[in-house]
This record gives C-alpha cells, structure tokens and sequence, in this order.
C-alpha cells in the first residue's frame, strides 16, 4: 500500500500544522474539554427543577450529546480542519454571512460563559474561604483572566494543564465522599425519585436539560484540533463518544450522590451545590479546600473560553468578517489584543446581566443554534465528495439531533432569547462595517476571501 493511499485511508489530508495528537491524547482533550466547571455549579439550578432527580436531566443532556456528537464525527473526519461549525457553514450555504453568524454565536458563547463563570466564582465556595463583596470580585476576576490572555496562548495552556488535573480531583473526591456516606447507610436514595414540588416530572425534566446540556459543551471544540490529530478519520470518533460517554458516567455518579447526601432544598438553594455535599457528609474533609479546588475549576473553565472567545474573533477579523481593528496583534507578546480587551469588556458587561443560570442558559441556546447549523450543514454536505475516508453518521441521526435541538429551543425563557438577540444585532452591525470598508476599499464584499482554517 503507497504512502499516498495511507494518508487518504487515515484522513490526513495536508496541513501546515504538524499532526502529533494521539487518539489517546485527543480523548484526554476531549475529556478536559467537557470536564468543565458547569457540574461545579449547576447542581443546584437542576435540582430546583427537577428535585432529587438530577440524573434524568442528566441522561436527556447525554443523550443530546451523543446524537450531535454523531453529526460532528463525519463533518470533522470529512473536513479534517480548523474552523468547527463556521468552516462547515461556510462549505454548506456559501454565504458569508452563514459563516460569520455562526462564528459569531460560537464566540458569544464563550463571554457568555465566562460571565456565568465569573458570577460562580463570586460565590459559595470563595465565601468557604473568605467573606467578600459579589460584584468587585467578579470584575477583578476577569481582569485577572485578561491579563493572563494578553500574557500569550502558552501561559494560559501551561495555567490549564494543572487546572484540569485540579477539578478533575474535586470531581473525584465528591464521588468518593458520597460512596462512603452510601456506605455508611446515612444516604437517602428514596431522595433520587423524588420530584419538585408543583412541576410534572417531565416538564421539570425538560426545563433541567438545558442546564444539564451546559455540562456537556465543550467537546465541539475539539473540532479545532483536525489538523494536528494523527489519523483523524479513525481518531476522532472513538475519542469523541469515549470522552462524552466518560463525562457523562461522571457526571452521574455526582448527581447521584449530591442527591441521596443533601437535602434537595439545601441543594437547590446553595450557589456551590457540591460543597454540600462535603459539609452534609459529616467527615472531616475541610470544606475550604473544596471551596479552593472548585475555584480553580471555575477560573480554569472561564479562562479556556475567554480565550477561545478572543481567538475567535481575531479569526472573523482576519478571514474579513469583523472590523480589521479586532484583528490587531501586540508587537511584543504576540496575542490579539484588541480582540482580548473587547472579549474581557464584553464579558465584565454580560456579568451584570444575569445570575449564573441565566448566561448558562443562554450559552446553550446559542450552542445549540450552532448545532442546528451543523446538522443541516451535515445533511446538505451528504452528496459532497471527499478522496479520503471519514465517519459516515447515519442521517437519522442528524435529523434526531436536529430535531432535539429544536426540541430544546422551546423551552428556552423570553430572557434568553432576548440576551441572544441583542447578540445578534451587535454581530450583524459588526458585519456591515467590515464589508462596508472592503467596498471602500474596492474589494467585493461577496468576493471576500473567507478562511478560518
């Protein structure tokens, strides 16, 4: 067999980038990726929805995942480049705008996010070390986190690699906790099926999805690591469903055990659910040092998406999508940043506008806007014909996962709808400028070179 039939079999098509990411280590990414802060904070939102039934939200969420997950394994391995949902948009519709808005909303949700994530770090488990006010330590939060973005990309990944391995720990310990209370009989798993009050299970249910689907987020990007995975038409799918299945496993096994261990009142109420569960088990773990390893994990998650967020929109600026002026690189350090102060401004300002449930809410809605893209995208991309071999997902799935997605618009609040929206609007206005200034500058704004790659 050639060396030129291995690359088409293997998917490596040809990249400027060098391919030195295993299977195993994609899977590690992945895992890290989904991994996040949101279980960290988001167990109490669930539980004010669902009750002690925390895990049902949770296999919906799953489940959502792993259908879109499917969608994303052919277009990645068909495509193997940088660029996710936008790069797809781009190869499906052919329009400029199609591109630049689902950019846009990739972006959007990263300062949503950070936003979320700065609002949590202000809360339960800072006050398990020291009592200070919300709002200051919020907007000194996200400096800090600006500053280590202007800093360079290497300092903020060298910052993730401890970080990760930190909150994976906290994930960990929580498990180990709550087995041991199982263990010692004083866990109540009459608590598990026990549903709130004056909302039907299914409707609870549905509601907590869109929490618990902010949990998972995370694994679409992975799709931006293409050109420097090793044999990414077999890589990516093992490491994709591996990783999303390990999150999810996890992530039951928590909810499980915040469940059985803590009251769901004191669950729903408190704004660090899992720090409960340490102070509710009764042993003599110190509830300060919980607190201590689930900021990392929050500051970690919201530092990864700050810099996606600001990596993004240098890329809309330069593929000629955003004003050049957020495509600006600093001479010394080399980081875009333009793009990072108006990512960091944007994300000061959307902390004042909703509680963490809210911005997680939203982040979703604007994710699975992007979903939607890729579904279609996926659909119509069917008869489009590559030279190597890739994952082929069967359409029903796709149509499955669309038909989710829409599912999990519905039940989305007028707030969130709204907070995205003016998303939107500033976006498109954004998109004028730039091509109003290439038309001045005599370059076709339809002609405009697009690459994201």
């Amino acid at each position: 067999m050639s060396a030129d039939t291995d690359v088409r079999q293997s998917g490596e098509s040809e990249t400027k980038l060098k391919r030195g990411i295993t299977p195993m280590l994609l899977f590690f990414f992945i895992v890290g990726d989904t991994l996040g802060a949101g279980i960290y904070t988001l167990v109490g939102s669930m539980a004010k929805d669902v009750g002690g039934a925390i895990w049902l939200p949770l296999i919906f969420a799953l489940v959502l995942a792993l259908l879109t997950a499917g969608t994303y394994a052919e277009l990645i391995t068909k495509y193997p480049h940088a660029g996710g949902a936008a790069r797809y948009a781009e190869r499906a519709f052919k329009k400029p705008y199609a591109t630049f808005i689902i950019g846009w909303l990739m972006l959007s949700s990263g300062i949503t996010t950070s936003a979320a994530l700065a609002n949590a770090f202000a809360g339960d488990y800072l006050k398990a070390l020291i009592d200070l006010p919300a709002v200051p330590v919020t907007l000194v939060f996200i400096g800090a986190l600006i500053a280590i973005n202007l800093r360079g990309v290497r300092e903020s990944l060298m910052a993730n690699v401890g970080a990760t391995v930190i909150e994976m720990t906290g994930l960990l310990i929580i498990i180990i906790v709550a087995a041991i209370v199982f263990g010692k009989g004083e866990a109540d798993p009459s608590q598990l099926t026990t549903f709130a009050d004056g909302v039907t299970p299914l409707q609870g249910a549905f509601a907590a999805t869109i929490t618990a689907f902010f949990s998972f987020l995370g694994f679409e990007a992975a799709a931006n690591m293409a050109e420097e995975v090793k044999q990414p038409s077999k890589a990516y799918p093992r490491a994709l469903f591996g990783a999303i299945i390990t999150a999810g496993v996890i992530y039951l096994l928590i909810a499980l055990g915040a469940a059985a261990v803590v009251p769901t009142g004191d669950l729903a109420e408190s704004e660090g659910p899992l720090l409960e569960v340490i102070k509710a088990s009764g042993l003599s773990f110190p509830p300060w040092l919980f607190g201590a390893i689930a900021l990392v994990a929050i500051g970690n998650g919201a530092l990864l998406f700050m810099v996606m967020a600001s990596r993004a929109t240098y890329g809309l600026a330069e593929a000629g999508l955003l004003p050049r002026i957020f495509g600006e690189v600093a001479s010394t350090r080399r980081t875009p940043w333009v793009a990072i102060l108006v990512v960091g401004a944007m994300t000061m300002a959307m902390s004042f506008v909703g509680d963490v449930s809210l911005l997680a809410d939203t982040t979703v809605l604007l994710l699975v806007l992007v979903f939607i893209s890729a579904n279609i995208s996926v659909l119509i991309l069917k008869k489009d014909k590559v030279e190597h071999a890739y994952f082929r997902t069967p359409a029903i799935v796709s149509v499955l996962a669309l038909v989710a997605s829409i599912a999990l618009l519905t039940q989305q609040s007028a707030q969130t709808w709204l907070i995205s929206a003016g998303y939107v609007v500033v976006g498109t206005v954004l998109f004028l400028i730039a091509r109003a200034a290439r038309n001045r500058e005599g370059e076709p704004a339809d002609e405009a070179p697009v690459d994201l790659g």
